[in-house]
């Protein structure tokens, strides 16, 4: 006899515009076109929403604060991080919030908030929440992390395509771009892709470097 197994979840199908990205002298950065299709089981014509999450290769960092004496800037607390990525993008076609639950966006990294860190060393769980965040705010503010709730265009159901920029200090290494259909407050399919960023003709590695006015400063 024959038995037909019925598919009940979508298909993603993503794409990227460029796999291999040059990193040259005077290099000024790159727009990422991600795009692809969500195919629906059968005959089906579910509602789904996209969103698609970026990640550079992750790196340890220590962040330490600085705390100002006698008009002297000083090293203060530190946190230790052992596995901070090097960039982070989220596109979604609604505010992540309006699309699933918290714990949700947690387990999927679904936002700057939910960046699993991995924090490592002894330190109250608030202080080192607030080195997380210093974090966050810092490389926010360098352009390497970033947030779009609108920026995930859905055409006929079905097709996606989302713009995510790849600012001039960018490290190289191999990058994932994450797409997760969502349906029902749930995740109901995902898939990667991969992107390699090299560099050409230059040597050395760049290295990030915070605001001279923050309170808080990077140290690979």
């Amino acid at each position: 006899a024959l038995i037909l197994s019925a598919q009940s979840e979508p298909i993603l199908v993503p794409e990227v515009s460029q796999s291999r990205i040059e990193v040259r002298q005077g290099f000024t950065g790159a727009d990422l076109l991600l795009y692809g299709a969500v195919i629906a089981p059968g005959e089906s014509r579910g509602e789904y929403d996209i969103v698609v999450v970026l990640k550079g290769p992750a790196e340890a960092i220590r962040m330490r604060e600085k705390e100002r004496f006698a008009g002297i800037w000083m090293n203060a607390g530190s946190s230790d991080f052992r596995s901070a990525p090097s960039f982070f993008a989220v596109a979604s076609s609604r505010p992540i919030g309006e699309l699933v639950d918290e714990r949700t966006a947690a387990i999927f990294e679904l936002g700057t908030r939910f960046i699993q860190l991995s924090p490592t060393g002894e330190i109250e769980p608030l202080e080192q929440a607030r080195f997380a965040r210093g974090l966050v705010d810092m490389r926010q503010r360098g352009g390497l992390y970033n947030e779009d709730p609108e920026g995930v265009r859905i055409s006929e159901g079905v097709l996606y395509q989302a713009r995510i920029n790849l600012p001039s200090n960018v490290t190289t290494g191999p990058y994932t771009a994450e797409t997760f259909a969502i349906s029902g407050g749930r995740v109901v399919a995902s898939a990667t892709a991969k992107i390699e960023v090299v560099k050409v003709g230059l040597e050395g590695r760049g290295v990030l470097e915070a605001n001279r006015n923050s309170f808080f400063y990077g140290m690979f």
